[in-house]
């Protein structure tokens, strides 16, 4: 995520001229004596500057295309266990996807990240545990 199009912060600059009120009968005069030095203006906003490099720093570390490929490895398998939910209501199930199932659920994929391979192996035991109710996985 990356903040662009930073304003810097301007101060708020006070006002010269300060109203008095006079006696009952005397008219209305601005006092034209000490002129208020106007307030310091606000320093500039570097502590968001500084935080465009802390997130970018964040970014560097990671390798989006190893998660990517995890993603996608998760997916897939999820995709498969639905396929065969779909082949056992219709009461065949396809010995072709049954061993492309088998066969990527071999090939595991680290992310890089522990909680996305956490999740990955959750799907991979899940699909481990249909394969071997129907008899096609053996580790």
């Amino acid at each position: 995520m990356r903040i662009t199009g930073q304003k810097p912060v301007s101060g708020v600059q006070g006002r010269g001229a300060k109203k008095r009120s006079g006696a009952a009968g005397d008219a209305f005069t601005p006092e034209m004596g000490d002129e208020s030095s106007p307030t310091a203006a606000t320093t500039s906003a570097m502590g968001v500057q500084g935080m465009d490099a802390l997130l970018a720093l964040q970014e560097v570390g990671e390798d989006p295309e190893r998660r990517r490929k995890a993603a996608r490895h998760g997916h897939s398998l999820l995709d498969g266990l639905e396929s065969i939910r779909a082949d056992l209501l219709g009461g065949l199930v396809s010995e072709d996807r049954l061993e492309a199932l088998a066969h990527e659920v071999g090939n595991q994929v680290d992310s890089g990240d522990e909680e996305v391979d956490s999740v990955l192996r959750e799907i991979e035991l899940r699909v481990k545990v249909e394969l071997a109710k129907l008899g096609r996985f053996t580790d």
